[in-house]
């Protein structure tokens, strides 16, 4: 059984940072391709950035610059710090196991995500 466990959500002024913490039990942690994604109301669930198991990443066009993934095979644990936040960065932020194939493919179950408000 694979539990994502997504933390570190909240509401901040733009312009603020907030770190994000996914707690990942699975097996052979530091083997895996991670990713987060977010999901506005309304909108379809979108992919931020991505970290490989070389610590290798990519990011959307819209957070680079402003967002870093980072992760912790010790711990178990990936990250995504945020900073210089905007309002339309206001989202449900999950996060995901994920293969690559011409793109990359969730294939973890997904959590309850955190909650991401950006104050205007």
């Amino acid at each position: 059984q694979v539990q994502l466990v997504e933390s570190g959500g909240g509401l901040v002024q733009a312009g603020g940072s907030l770190k994000l913490s996914c707690a990942a039990s699975v097996t052979s942690f530091s083997t895996r391709d991670m990713a987060w994604y977010r999901q506005a109301p309304g909108k379809q669930r979108e992919l931020v950035a991505t970290i490989k198991s070389g610590s290798s990443t990519s990011y959307a066009d819209s957070v680079k610059g402003r967002f870093t993934i980072s992760r912790d095979n010790a711990k178990n644990l990936m990250y995504l710090q945020m900073n210089s936040l905007k309002p339309e960065d206001t989202a449900v932020y999950f996060c995901n196991l994920i293969i690559w194939r011409a793109q990359p493919i969730p294939f973890g179950p997904w959590g309850q995500g955190t909650q991401v408000t950006v104050s205007s």
